[in-house]
């Protein structure tokens, strides 16, 4: 139920300043006006203004604006109040069924792990544990446990097959007619867009703009346009405007403002509370094992541990990922995630809700894959407290839609569906042709969107990918570059003969160059 449009705005005010009211930058904030009030050119007859004018050019009217602008980038927009809860977690309730059974099947796999490995999911470590862990914690890579008997809770197949079987009750007989003709995997009718919509809302990769990330384009000499392009993003990051530096990397980051200017965008600034915060994270960490600890011990073994790219950057792994497994405030975005935190309860009281903990106690279970979201965030940020921030606010805006089921626009349901249907209708042949020898192109393309391409894509292709999520505030980008990878590869692809030839053609992606292939098959496709 939408709002109009006045009682919905006076809604997302009202949230925004009972969400900020408890926050860092409210108490700074007062303390700040407080010290002003000392100032010789506060009056009192003026009291009100002279404080908002302090404010204002003393930049703290600018941290407040990015801290509004962050939270509407976050937060969706407000249903009505009559509207359910669970609405804003998901308003489709097949879809809540869905991730519902879903969520079961991973805490039945986590609790029989358990129950064969007769390990619990949480214990204290022994002293002498806690003192070496404590010394090894900037070289846990060099740790070789024996992690045979541990599996990935799931993989991205598990999950694919999991999508395939959706459907919405309310079609059973397939009498949606605008439906019936989708030949894909994905069986649910969401609104996808088609390329003329996309073309709209990609507006900033056209053919005519300046881009990051383009070498030969025939309008702007390159180096003249990066340049001007390195000029206005060092204005941007004086500025300090959230909004500014969200509009700006649509075309691009410069490589030497990227960590800055992603960070902005994220409102995300490092301060001493923070550093306070992961090393209270840090120590949860060396007091308690969980048996999640193994998972991404493991994960990270067999990912990030093998990848050309990315095995220099174990250790952050392990640090950033640990803490991450302990954090509780990562609980708050499943007010908007169509998922649940999973329950555990204390031994002896199961199903007595005052003896129920959250587990992990961040509320997310990791899967096979889980550190390459991670992994490409170690080139811009060295210092682990705000590598770690970086990515918290990274997976509570973006990554956390890549493994729950939902009809959001930028969640994993849609994306497939989204890269079905521009493949289905822009490639028809190939699609066709695919579909016949039993290799549909999603089997494939999925692990790289679940991923967001981490791990698939160059390091430098990757970051010119991730700025663009950063400034459009989607994840559909990334369907957009899976169907142009497809059609890049078209003509290799039509020859093949099985599922395994397909995937050989499409198996390196490490030598693709990312805004080219975005902009061909969106700007330059006949629709």
């Amino acid at each position: 139920a939408m709002l109009d449009p006045d009682s919905g705005l006076s809604l997302t005010i009202a949230r925004i300043v009972q969400r900020l009211k408890g926050s860092s930058l409210h108490s700074q904030l007062e303390r700040q006006a407080r010290v002003s009030l000392h100032k010789p050119e506060i009056k009192l007859e003026s009291l009100k203004e002279d404080i908002k004018d302090f404010l204002k050019t003393s930049g703290w009217e600018k941290k407040l604006q990015n801290a509004v602008y962050s939270e509407l980038n976050v937060f969706p927009s407000p249903c009505n109040p009559a509207a359910p809860p669970e609405h804003m977690k998901e308003p489709l309730a097949y879809m809540r069924k869905a991730q519902g059974s879903w969520e079961k099947r991973i805490l039945k796999s986590l609790n029989s792990m358990c129950t064969e490995l007769s390990i619990p999911l949480a214990q204290k470590r022994p002293v002498s544990e806690q003192k070496e862990l404590l010394n090894k914690w900037n070289e846990m890579g060099t740790d070789e446990p024996d992690l045979s008997l541990f599996r990935p809770v799931y993989a991205p197949k598990d999950f694919l097959e999991v999508l395939m079987n959706l459907r919405n009750p309310n079609y059973e007989n397939g009498e949606q007619p605008s439906f019936r003709n989708h030949l894909g995997l994905i069986q649910v009718p969401l609104k996808v867009k088609d390329i003329p919509e996309l073309k709209e809302d990609f507006s900033e990769l056209g053919l005519n703009i300046g881009q990051l990330g383009i070498d030969d384009s025939a309008q702007v000499p390159p180096e003249f346009f990066e340049n001007e392009h390195v000029r206005v993003g060092q204005k941007v990051l004086t500025e300090q405007d959230s909004a500014a530096a969200q509009q700006y990397v649509r075309q691009g980051c410069p490589t030497a403002l990227r960590a800055d200017l992603w960070a902005l965008i994220l409102n995300i600034s490092n301060q001493t509370e923070d550093i306070l915060y992961y090393e209270q994270l840090k120590s949860n960490v060396i007091q308690h094992d969980l048996l999640v600890d193994s998972l991404i011990y493991k994960d990270v073994k067999l990912t990030a541990s093998n990848d050309d790219y990315y095995f220099v950057f174990e250790d952050y792994l392990y640090q950033v990922l640990l803490c991450f497994s302990r954090d509780t405030s990562v609980l708050e975005h499943f007010t908007y995630s169509s998922a649940t935190p999973p329950k555990s309860y204390i031994r002896g009281k199961l199903g007595i809700e005052e003896y129920a903990v959250f587990y992990p106690p961040n509320g997310v279970i990791p899967f096979h894959g889980f550190s390459m979201y991670v992994a490409p965030l170690c080139f811009l940020y060295h210092e682990p407290s705000k590598l770690y921030q970086i990515f918290r606010e990274m997976y509570v805006r973006f990554f956390f839609r890549l493994h729950s089921i939902s009809s959001h626009p930028s969640g994993i349901v849609s994306l497939c569906l989204l890269f079905e249907t521009l493949l289905q209708t822009h490639l028809p042949q190939l699609f066709y042709h695919l579909r016949e020898i039993g290799a549909q192109p999603l089997r494939i393309s999925f692990k790289w969107m679940v991923r967001a391409f981490s791990g698939y894509l160059a390091t430098d292709q990757l970051l010119l990918l991730w700025d663009r999520i950063l400034g459009y505030n989607s994840l559909e980008i990334l369907a957009v570059l899976a169907a142009a990878v497809f059609a890049f590869r078209a003509v290799n692809l039509m020859e093949v003969t099985s599922l395994a030839a397909a995937e050989a053609v499409l198996a390196d992606l490490s030598t693709l160059k990312v805004m080219p292939l975005l902009q061909i098959f969106l700007f330059a496709t006949v629709t």
